[in-house]
């Protein structure tokens, strides 16, 4: 036989079961007071970098270093993914003017970088580099500087004048009054190296680092200082970016120590 609780006591006992259901969910909502919200009301994350798919336009020279650059970022800022589009710093420059959609941008001289000032944010030279005329692998040619590429019975590629190292390489080769017959002018740094890797050029003016990147397919040599040029490499943020906090984050990053330890590495030098 059961017995009927005053009202009083029904009361009573339904505040007990509802406590008893509460405890649990809300010691599940907290977990004991160990678990943290990593991100705050602004979407930013415990690394202080807003979570975004950022696209990057990049000089063609930066291809190797922005792949090992672009792991260390995504991994210290989980939730962000980069994706890169590498060409010639003029391509990049025509892409920007037509509205192609990105993030950042990244050029191999400041004369590219300066004509697009109304669809950039401020710019900050990231890197550096200089340039050497690479050869075959045990430079059968026996090129030992810049005059020799005076040599008509030499294979000389260059890249177009229009692009970043083709302006510098004709710079320091006007400097030395040293006149040169390319047998062809390519679009960006990394074609000038592909013809002397496959052998359809003697030799080419490219920077040190992409050299560096076809160790043991060609050879490097060296131009004196007082014969070379410095590229400087400025990074900005595109003002058409949807994700301007992100893309912001990573320009700054990559003039943080970490970054710049990256570039050291792969042989640029600092800004």
């Amino acid at each position: 036989m059961s017995l009927a609780l005053p009202s009083a006591g029904r009361r009573v006992a339904a505040a007990v079961v509802t406590t008893a259901l509460l405890v649990p969910l809300a010691a599940c909502g907290s977990d004991n007071g160990t678990r943290k919200d990593t991100r705050n009301k602004t979407g930013t994350s415990a690394t202080d970098s807003p979570e975004a798919d950022l696209t990057v336009l990049a000089a063609a020279s930066l291809t190797d270093v922005f792949k090992t650059a672009g792991a260390a970022y995504e991994k210290a800022h989980p939730g962000t993914k980069l994706t890169f589009s590498f060409a010639g710093s003029q391509e990049l420059a025509a892409q920007v003017r037509q509205g192609a959609p990105a993030d950042a941008l990244v050029t191999a001289d400041t004369k590219t970088m300066d004509a697009l000032k109304t669809d950039t944010g401020a710019a900050t030279v990231i890197a550096k580099n200089r340039l050497v005329i690479a050869t075959g692998e045990g430079n059968p040619k026996k090129v030992q500087g810049l005059k020799d590429l005076a040599d008509t019975g030499l294979k000389v590629v260059l890249a177009a004048p229009e692009v970043p190292v083709g302006r510098y390489s004709q710079k320091i080769l006007d400097a030395q009054k040293i006149s040169v017959n390319p047998v062809s002018q390519e679009p960006n740094v990394r074609a000038v190296l592909s013809k002397v890797e496959l052998g359809e050029a003697d030799a080419g003016l490219v920077y040190k680092t992409d050299a560096a990147t076809a160790t043991g397919k060609v050879d490097a040599i060296e131009i004196p200082d007082a014969q070379n040029a410095i590229a400087e490499y400025p990074a900005a943020t595109l003002k058409t970016s949807e994700n301007a906090e992100a893309a912001e984050a990573f320009v700054k990053w990559l003039s943080s120590p970490e970054a710049r330890k990256i570039f050291t590495d792969a042989e640029f030098q600092q800004p």
